[in-house]
């Protein structure tokens, strides 16, 4: 395959049909010439995420899982329940490209300022199709990565990042002084642990086992309670008294946490309340959902008065919220420490073909705490 005009390059696609199948493959693609503010990019890293496996796998029953062909004709179909297409109309009978970020060098760049400035430089990028050899795409999508920097380093400079910063952010902007994060031994959850550690944020981590509470405490982290205990809800209540968190940030969705923390909250306010009332305490109690790790119902058990509030979260509405200028201010101070606060750690590096083998496939898809894989479409 040349770099040059004409080149071509895999691409791994997702196909939901409106007969209830899902299929994955890899379309061999064109690449274009770049326009005045266009570059094009030759990926060498671009990380599966869990926001990535929502348009990958969509709601599709991976234990019906076939695959066929190997290596760039690979294709893997699985069925999909009926009483999920009527969600998925908007996406049905189309062939979607995958992938939110990723990292490589920039081989070809248009005509202005911007795009002539990274012109062979290693840059990241995000807005989709990343799961790909090459990539168009905007000089602006860019971010050109410090010297020394490879694209393994910058691939996950955006989504997790991004998001624990702006977990911060809003804690501030609505007035809170500390936070709650579940799910919290993460990649994300320990970049969370580092930033508040470094701006003296209170932190209530919540995580699954011993194992992640000893990885968060290995790395500074003051208040880790472990939802399996059978000492949670009183561990977790003093944890909220000693911070003061009043505002939670929720991987899971399904289940009772999301009310468990509420609940916390509520008993955690009451400790230091000057009197009883009925409606319970005045103190405002923010739970955000921007996940699914358990993609059942959202259950709540309303123990917890009146000052509460669950709602969804997203980083890229957050963003669009707060303006150029500040996500500018987080984006820099990404980029300036990639290699020690918001570093990211891989325990797969596969090809896209590697990426649609069963085993894979089943691997990511379990989306376990501490297992990230990450895609090298030059591989191979």
């Amino acid at each position: 395959m040349s770099d040059g005009k004409n080149a071509t390059g895999l691409e791994l696609r997702s196909l939901i049909r409106k007969s209830g199948e899902l299929e994955l493959s890899l379309a061999t693609v064109s690449v274009p010439e770049p326009g005045p503010d266009q570059v094009v990019v030759k990926v060498a890293a671009t990380p599966i995420n869990p926001s990535d496996l929502g348009l990958l796998l969509g709601p599709a029953d991976m234990s019906t899982a076939k695959a066929a062909g190997r290596g760039a004709e690979i294709v893997v179909t699985a069925k999909v329940p009926a009483a999920s297409l009527p969600f998925l109309a908007a996406r049905l009978d189309q062939s979607m490209p995958v992938g939110n970020e990723g990292a490589g060098t920039v081989i070809a760049a248009g005509t202005s300022e911007a795009a002539q400035a990274l012109k062979g430089k290693t840059v990241s990028m995000i807005g989709g199709a990343m799961y790909a050899q090459y990539r168009l795409i905007k000089a602006s999508d860019c971010q050109e990565l410090p010297a020394g920097t490879t694209a393994t380093e910058g691939a996950s400079w955006f989504v997790n990042p991004l998001t624990a910063l702006g977990m911060t952010e809003t804690m501030k902007r609505e007035g809170h002084k500390a936070l709650v994060h579940t799910a919290a031994a993460s990649n994300l959850g320990q970049m969370l642990n580092k930033i508040c550690l470094e701006d003296g944020i209170g932190l209530v981590n919540i995580v699954r086992s011993a194992a992640q509470a000893k990885t968060l405490r290995d790395i500074g982290a003051r208040h880790v309670v472990d939802s399996t205990a059978s000492s949670f809800t009183d561990d977790l209540t003093q944890a909220l008294v000693d911070t003061g968190a009043t505002i939670a940030f929720d991987a899971i969705g399904g289940g009772k946490l999301a009310s468990q923390i509420l609940a916390a909250m509520e008993m955690a306010a009451n400790k230091t309340a000057a009197g009883y009332s009925r409606y319970g305490s005045t103190v405002h109690k923010q739970v955000y959902i921007y996940g699914a790790l358990n993609t059942g119902p959202t259950e709540l058990v309303r123990s917890y008065g009146m000052a509460w509030s669950v709602g969804g979260w997203l980083l890229t509405p957050f963003l669009q919220k707060i303006g150029r200028a500040d996500q500018q201010r987080l984006r820099q101070r990404v980029v300036s420490n990639l290699k020690t606060t918001f570093a990211s750690h891989y325990t797969r590096v596969v090809s896209l073909p590697e990426a649609l083998q069963l085993d894979a496939i089943a691997a990511y898809a379990k989306r376990a705490t501490g297992e990230k894989f990450l895609i090298d479409p030059s591989k191979g």
